[in-house]
């Protein structure tokens, strides 16, 4: 300022006033304090990297812990649940002078879940610099020193499959799992294998080669190795001989089984130890001893059947004695498995079962009871559902469709002369020609149907057009959507194709395909009068299962019925003609065409209120095939 200037009285006191306020707004922002805040974040994220920053951590009597030994203790506190990172969220924030306490909320994955509980954090301000208190009850309230979090998983129990009535159809059995243990086996190894494969004959062929080496193998001298599970009942039968070997361990068990190895084998699948396959395309749901579906109604409804295991977190510590003390910390009970009730009925499975078991190929019998569609039974000699997933050619079974359409539409009355010759020729397909080459000459249709006249039936194909075999078909139920709760093929009828093939239709070959349980409905439909779609489960029922086929007229349906009548008392099924009140057609199905000695074997049918198929794979003639099953089965009901 200059010598002559003057300041103003107003400005010399304005100068000061500033220099205070500035003072005072400068004290204001620097002493502004954050909080804890900021360090808890910085912990939080540590958490799960095990860095925490510039954070200052003090144990309970204000000692410094290094943040290195922190991380240290936090992956012992978290015990086996250190690679499960949880989600880690600030909640509230209590402050009071120099404390303050903090709210952590901790969701923590767990198998088959998460657990959410919440905890704290203690900070101490000193000076300028919250500091954190480390103990282990930051990890969790109950947690000590020495503690650590472990899971412990609770077994659920696996439900059953039960027949219509209740009855327990798969359900928990006794069986035995034999076993060999190396360093204990007296003598030669090679002979103790050659002697077992010889033992367990009848019951399984082991792969010799395979067990000698991993017996033989020193990595496996106190290892036990597994050789076959054995039924309670089966194992009895050759205990002796087993227990007579040295080195050989039995553990008994329990699985859920059927009454024996093949009722129901292909339908309700079985139950065995989980795969690393399983185990990893679903992540976090199987342990390596669960047992799990395979196959069949067991694996389509594992989870419903397995129901859920439960976990229990605890805090675990070792005692003085070396056993470990459990804290329980949260508990998830286990959830017990459903079970199935489908329609089957255990008479007539057995009876099904029973009838199969003299056949040498494979093949399948469904039945299905006539009043209300239900599924009795269904029976394959294969560990394939043939019974349900087969896709082959119906042969002269398929007369029954075709006649049903013709009679429909007043294509053709059972009395109307229909010739049978022996080879009948049509543009695009091989002469065509009756099994055994046989001929009838002039007959009526219903003798044509009886005696199953391939010749016959192809001249009326174009009576039917196009697509009037389909159209039969549909009102029967084949070619629709069904839901019977597991896989089923509903057929799939030809349409539209040349001469030819409208000809080969006619007699259930060309590009026609069904299944049994197709076949069985067929059956039903016309022993019923209205085709409804075959009924397997109870609980649960289908979501969508298909509608009701429209009501068949009376004169359609009495003059088929009849005509099967003489199926039995004077065409091709004969032979169970004792058998009162059977309706039925019989079926060669040609699968090379032009081959007669490439053929399945058929025979669709009823008797009272059971409809049925039954499908012999290269049965040739169901004379020697399939009829014999069916009076089987028949005889056996």
């Amino acid at each position: 300022m200059g010598q002559n200037e003057r300041v103003s009285p107003f400005r010399s006191l304005l100068l000061p006033f500033l220099a205070l306020t500035v003072a005072a707004v400068g004290l204001t922002a620097c002493s502004k304090d954050p909080g804890p805040g900021p360090s808890v974040d910085l912990f939080l994220k540590g958490w799960g990297t095990g860095d925490f920053g510039n954070v200052t951590m003090i144990r309970t009597n204000g000692e410094k812990v290094a943040n290195n030994v922190v991380a240290e203790e936090l992956a012992a506190l978290s015990g086996s649940l250190k690679d499960s990172k949880p989600t880690l969220a600030k909640g509230k924030i209590d402050t009071k002078d120099d404390q303050a306490t903090v709210e952590i909320k901790v969701s923590q994955p767990i198998p088959g879940g998460k657990w959410d509980y919440v905890t704290a954090v203690t900070a101490h301000k000193v000076e300028d610099t919250w500091q954190l208190i480390w103990e282990p009850k930051v990890v969790h309230p109950q947690l000590n020193l020495g503690d650590r979090f472990e899971t412990r998983r609770v077994s659920q129990t696996r439900a059953g499959v039960l027949a219509a009535n209740g009855e327990e159809l798969v359900k928990l059995r006794p069986v035995v799992i034999v076993g060999i243990w190396p360093s204990k086996i007296i003598g030669s190894k090679d002979k103790l294998v050659t002697d077992l494969a010889n033992i367990l004959k009848q019951q399984a062929t082991l792969d010799v080669a395979d067990l000698t080496t991993r017996v033989n193998n020193p990595a496996n001298a106190e290892q036990f190795i597994e050789v076959i599970t054995l039924r309670r009942e089966v194992y009895d039968t050759v205990r002796p001989q087993l227990q007579a070997l040295s080195g050989m361990r039995f553990n008994e068990e329990q699985r859920m089984l059927a009454e024996s190895r093949t009722f129901g084998a292909a339908l309700f699948g079985s139950v065995g130890p989980v795969t690393k396959e399983i185990m990893d395309a679903n992540p976090g749901v199987y342990s390596p001893t669960d047992q799990v579906g395979r196959g069949g109604l067991q694996q389509k409804y594992d989870q419903r059947l397995r129901g859920s295991g439960g976990v229990k977190v605890v805090a675990a510590r070792k005692a003085p004695d070396g056993t470990t003390i459990d804290n329980l910390l949260y508990d998830v009970p286990a959830v017990p498995g459903q079970p199935l009730k489908t329609t089957l009925d255990t008479k007539v499975q057995r009876a099904a079962e029973a009838a199969l078991g003299a056949a040498s190929q494979r093949s399948a019998l469904v039945a299905i009871r006539i009043s209300d569609g239900s599924i009795l039974a269904v029976a394959n000699k294969t560990e394939l559902n043939l019974a349900f997933t087969a896709q082959v050619p119906p042969g002269s079974t398929f007369k029954t469709v075709t006649a049903l359409g013709l009679l429909e539409n007043g294509k053709v009355t059972p009395d109307e002369i229909v010739a049978c010759p022996k080879f009948l020729t049509v543009p695009g397909r091989p002469q065509i020609q009756n099994s055994g080459q046989f001929e009838l000459g002039n007959v009526p249709f219903s003798v044509d149907f009886y005696k199953s006249c391939n010749t016959a039936f192809a001249s009326l194909a174009p009576r039917l057009g196009g697509d009037g075999l389909s159209k039969a078909g549909a009102t029967v139920g084949l070619g629709q959507t069904w839901d019977l709760g597991l896989d089923a093929f509903s057929g799939k009828v030809s349409a539209n194709g040349d001469a030819g093939e409208q000809a080969a239709a006619a007699f259930g070959q060309g590009t026609t395909i069904v299944s049994p349980v197709a076949m069985a409905g067929v059956a039903a439909a016309v022993a019923r009068g209205q085709w409804k779609q075959p009924v397997l489960l109870l609980d649960p029922t289908p979501a969508k299962p298909a509608a009701a086929g429209p009501a068949l007229k009376a004169s359609t349906v009495d003059p088929l019925r009849a005509m099967m009548r003489q199926v039995v008392t004077d065409g091709t099924a004969t032979q169970l003609n004792d058998l009162p009140g059977v309706h039925g057609k019989t079926g060669t199905a040609e699968y090379v065409t032009g081959d007669p000695t490439k053929t399945h074997a058929w025979f669709i049918g009823w008797q009272n209120d059971i409809a049925f198929a039954v499908f012999v794979e290269q049965g040739v003639k169901p004379a020697e095939t399939a009829l014999p099953i069916s009076e089987a089965f028949l005889r056996g009901l």
